[in-house]
């Protein structure tokens, strides 16, 4: 019931709470992790990638992609633009909550490669925050103020 009502809500307020997604560009790429899982005896392998979504104040998320076939199935490289689509998840782990964000598709949104990092930066003008200083005012300015 309590379900419903949430997603009647969501569609009212027009949200989609079943297709979180997000597009960035691949700022890092965190070594992969696995193991064997200790109920199944199964092989496993898990790899965390770091998203920052562009804008005047930059987000970052950090993602989880689970298997070694979507691993190698999204091919996901540092310095491409992705669409994300995820989901949210949280853990308790000795009364601190955990938030876990797994994706379970990720495309590609470049249409060219990202242009190579060259090894000699160029020089570039250092950009203030301040305006550029102001001359001192004259005593004979006719401001009131």
């Amino acid at each position: 019931m309590l379900f419903l009502i949430l997603k009647s809500q969501a569609q009212k307020l027009h949200l989609n709470i079943y297709n979180m997604e997000l597009v960035g560009k691949i700022i890092a790429v965190l070594p992969a992790r696995s193991g064997v899982s200790q109920k199944t005896g199964n092989s496993w392998m898990s790899q965390e990638y770091v998203l920052e979504v562009p804008g005047q104040y930059p987000k970052r998320m950090v993602f989880n992609v689970f298997g070694k076939d979507r691993i190698k199935q999204f091919n996901i490289q540092l310095g491409y633009t992705y669409k994300v689509e995820f989901d949210i998840d949280a853990n308790e782990y000795q009364g601190k909550w955990y938030n876990k964000i797994n994706a379970w598709n990720v495309t590609c949104a470049d249409i060219v490669q990202p242009a190579p990092a060259q090894s000699v930066a160029a020089p570039q003008q250092s950009v203030s925050p301040f305006p550029p200083e102001q001359p001192a005012p004259s005593d004979n300015d006719d401001l009131p103020f």
